[in-house]
Formats: structure tokens, C-alpha cells, sequence
């Protein structure tokens, strides 16, 4: 039997979610958590890898069991044996066609930038910092050279495994309240550190170091070495994966931060 599940958790404190030698992958909680639910080993596919530090409010994961538990079970029963940092949000029982990673549309990331002279202190490691004021007006008009079909060479990371630099960004909106700044993005897929390079490059932007048509400059030229710094992993959220509405999955497959 096949089982899809939404997950939230906090990734402070994890080696991201890939299963780590030293247990500390997010994944590796999640394992040992429904194994022990399971009474047997489960392991459990994802949507979309997060880095460390980075969190997520709907995370898809899939697992095959033939264990026989009531549905509650995977929500409340591996809730209990998890650590307080993560949760299972939903559990929802799908045929063996679904894939959390190769069926899903889109996944969906949400950064939260606090753009004040000073430090956060309850929002540490929940959102992102820059001390100097920054121009939205001029990141909006910068992270429009994004949407669409790109080779984003000039954000990935160097260490990144994708077999193809070229992705789909689908949405790239920045808004504010506040002192908060959030960039929310979609995109078929992502790049390793992909997020963190553009966000770099749109504070740059935002200083006025450089022109909004630096990002289609950077596009063209296809040179990581040519971009900004990877920014902070602190105020980043897998906030949604979106999958086709024949898969019935609940609601919370693709809810948003609450921050």
C-alpha cells in the first residue's frame, strides 16, 4: 500500500532533508518515526530536498508499507515518536502511479526577509536579515527577467546534481509589510541553491549596486562567478507542492507560511 504525506517541520537544527551518516537529515526522523509505527523499516521519497537550515510548511513525502494501521495512525501515532520540530500535517492513501517527486507540478518557496537596521531576535532563524533599506520596486522589475524558460547556470550551486540547468520559473512576487519583505517562487523545479543565488542577486539589485537588467545580464552569461553571494537559508519555507487535482490530495498539500 502507498501513502502520501504532508510534513512541516523546522530545519534549524537538520543537515537538511537527506538522509545524513549521522542521522540527522530530516528524512532520517520521518524513517525512523513511521518504522516504528510500521514495526518495520520504511523509507520515504520527497517532492523536492531542502538544504540545511531551510524549513518547510508543506513538504509531500511517499512511503510504501504493507503494514496495516488505521489512517490516524501515520498522522497522530508518528507525530508522538517525532521529534517537536516536525509534524506530519495529513496522511492520504494514493495508488502506486503517485510519485511525491516525479508527479508533483510545481513546488512553491516562500523567503521571508526582514529589512530593518537591526537584527531579528524572535524571528531568528525564521526569516532572513539585510540591515539597509532596499528598493522592492527595483527587485520587482529585476526578478521579471526570471519568469519563463531559462538556463539559470548563473544560480546553481556548484555542487548541484541536476542533469539540466535549464528550469521553469513560473511566479517570482515580492511583496512587503512592514519591515518583512517575502519573494514568493514557483517553478517546475529548482536548482541546488538556486532560491539563495537569486535572492543574493536581487539584494544587490535592491542596493542599487546594480541595474535590474543585471539578472537577464547574468542569464545570458551563464557564470556563477558573475553573480552575488549565496544569500542566508534562514528565512526560507517549502511552502507548496502543486500536484494535479485527480490525486485528491487535501488542502494542506499546498498551503502557505504562516509567517
Amino acid at each position: 500500500m502507498r501513502f502520501a504525506l504532508g510534513l512541516e517541520y523546522d530545519g534549524t537544527d537538520f543537515c537538511g532533508w537527506q538522509s545524513q551518516a549521522n542521522g540527522r537529515g530530516v528524512q532520517d526522523a520521518v524513517e525512523r518515526a513511521l518504522s516504528t509505527i510500521a514495526d518495520t523499516t520504511i523509507r520515504v521519497i520527497c517532492a523536492g530536498r531542502t538544504d540545511t537550515g531551510v524549513h518547510a510548511l508543506a513538504q509531500v513525502v511517499h512511503f510504501d508499507t504493507e503494514a496495516v494501521r488505521p489512517l490516524d495512525a501515520w498522522v497522530r501515532g508518528v507525530n508522538a515518536t517525532l521529534p517537536p520540530s516536525v509534524a506530519v500535517l495529513w496522511a492520504q492513501p494514493v495508488t502506486d502511479e503517485f510519485h511525491a517527486r516525479f508527479s508533483a507540478r510545481a513546488r512553491r518557496y516562500r523567503y521571508v526577509l526582514l529589512n530593518r537596521a537591526q537584527r531579528p531576535g524572535l524571528l531568528d532563524k525564521r526569516v532572513g536579515w539585510y540591515h539597509r533599506r532596499l528598493d522592492v520596486e527595483r527587485m520587482r522589475e529585476a526578478a521579471s527577467h526570471l519568469i519563463g524558460e531559462h538556463d539559470f547556470s548563473a544560480f546553481r550551486a556548484a555542487e548541484c546534481q541536476a542533469k539540466t540547468p535549464v528550469r521553469v520559473m513560473q511566479q517570482l512576487d515580492i511583496s512587503c509589510v512592514g519591515d518583512l519583505i517575502y519573494f514568493d517562487f514557483a517553478a517546475n523545479a529548482f536548482l541546488h541553491h538556486m532560491i539563495r543565488n537569486i535572492l543574493g542577486a536581487l539584494i544587490v539589485v535592491g542596493t542599487g549596486k546594480q541595474p535590474p537588467e543585471w539578472l537577464a545580464e547574468l542569464l545570458t552569461k551563464r557564470d556563477r562567478t558573475q553573480s552575488a553571494a549565496t544569500f542566508s537559508p534562514d528565512g526560507l519555507y517549502l511552502s507548496g507542492v502543486d500536484y494535479d487535482s485527480s490525486w485528491n490530495l487535501p488542502v494542506g498539500a499546498g498551503s502557505t507560511p504562516f509567517i
